[in-house]
């Protein structure tokens, strides 16, 4: 008869005692199975690992000396025009690279899964070459949301979904303000005062970069 099938103790102090003692094997067990899973993982690590280091794909071409030229050449696509620092040509070949690499790298693996990702979204990547207007990051923007970041540790409520709603309008106006150098205080007074009597038809005027080519004083003051 095995111990499973042994017959179960009348008394609670024997069931203890034998709750322990299977409590103990349990630990033990684990115990021997994670120093196995180690030792498992250091003998795949030594068979294969060369293997996986030879299999590894090579860089792009290129790529290490170019890295941080595609921002240095952002503002040369402007135009459609190439030229010397047009960044097309470099974008082209990494393209050629990834799907060359696509074929070879796991799927599921840290590579594989970057490279999939950089091909899902590979036109958008590009747009900036397109559009003069598009920066190469969105690094102004995530600036832009560090004050949000921080204004909701330190009042951590709006009021209600309207008071939400009207908090966003708020921020990004003062961030379109910033970004065009425009005190914001100075367009909030000047665009609040007029919108009472503005003409509907020419809500536009009142935008913070039209507004601003007619009220260049309004410049925002930087602490220096």
């Amino acid at each position: 008869m095995s111990e499973v099938d042994a017959p179960l103790p009348e008394d609670l102090a024997t069931c203890h005692e034998l709750i322990c003692q299977q409590a103990a094997t349990i630990r033990e067990a684990h115990r021997r199975i994670e120093q196995l899973e180690h030792h498992v993982a250091q003998l795949l690590r030594r068979q294969y690992g060369p293997l996986q280091r030879a299999a590894r794909p090579g860089p792009a071409p290129a790529v290490r000396r170019r890295r941080g030229r595609g921002a240095r050449r952002a503002t040369a696509c402007r135009g459609g025009a190439r030229g010397p620092g047009d960044a097309r040509p470099d974008l082209e070949a990494f393209g050629e690279w990834l799907d060359a690499q696509a074929r070879h790298v796991l799927p599921k693996s840290p590579i594989g899964q970057a490279i999939a990702y950089a091909r899902a979204q590979w036109q958008d990547l590009q747009a900036y070459t397109r559009d003069g207007e598009l920066s190469i990051d969105n690094n102004l923007s995530e600036r832009m949301l560090r004050d949000q970041a921080i204004g909701r540790k330190n009042y951590l409520f709006v009021g209600s979904d309207r008071g939400g709603r009207t908090a966003a309008i708020l921020y990004s106006v003062v961030a379109s303000c910033k970004r065009h150098e425009i005190d914001p205080f100075a367009y909030l007074r000047d665009v609040l005062e007029r919108l009472p009597t503005h003409p509907v038809d020419r809500l536009a005027d009142l935008v913070p970069d039209t507004w601003f080519v007619d009220h260049p004083r309004a410049r925002r003051k930087v602490a220096s």
